[in-house]
C-alpha cells in the first residue's frame, strides 16, 4: 500500500467518523480503533524490517545484543503509548491518555534500569583506577 492510498483511506474514514460521530458516537469510535488497528497492520512488514535493520547495524558496530533489544523495546513502547494515547484523547478522554503516557514513560524507565546501571558501574570503574 503506498502513501496515497493510506492518505486516502484515512481521509475516508475520517470523513465517516465526522457523518457518524453525533448521532452513533460508539460507532463512530469504534471505526476510529478498526482504522488504526487495520493501517497498524499494514506496518508490521515494514517495522519488521526496520528491527531487523537495527539489529544488522548493532552487530556491525559491536551492540550488545541485550542493549538492541531493550532499545527495540523502548521504541515500540514510545509508539504504542502514544498511538494509545491519542485514541483515547480521541474519545475525549484526556486524563487516561495522560495516564497512558505516564505509563508508558515509567515502562521505558523500567526497561532502561540495566542499561544506567552498567553505564554507572563503567563510570565508576572507570575513575577507580
Amino acid at each position: 500500500m503506498n502513501m496515497l492510498e493510506i492518505v486516502g483511506l484515512a481521509i475516508i474514514a475520517s470523513i465517516l467518523v465526522l457523518l457518524l460521530k453525533d448521532q452513533q458516537p460508539t460507532i463512530a469510535f469504534l471505526l476510529v480503533i478498526v482504522t488504526v488497528i487495520y493501517l497498524l497492520s499494514i506496518f508490521m512488514s515494514y517495522i519488521k524490517e526496520i528491527i531487523l535493520l537495527i539489529q544488522y547495524l548493532g552487530e556491525k558496530a559491536g551492540v550488545n545484543d541485550s542493549y538492541l533489544t531493550v532499545i527495540i523495546k523502548v521504541i515500540g513502547i514510545a509508539y504504542i503509548a502514544e498511538i494509545g494515547a491519542t485514541i483515547v484523547r480521541d474519545a475525549g478522554l484526556e486524563s487516561i491518555a495522560a495516564k497512558v503516557e505516564i505509563l508508558g514513560k515509567i515502562l521505558i524507565l523500567l526497561l532502561a534500569i540495566p542499561i544506567f546501571k552498567t553505564l554507572i558501574e563503567t563510570i565508576i570503574n572507570f575513575f577507580s583506577i
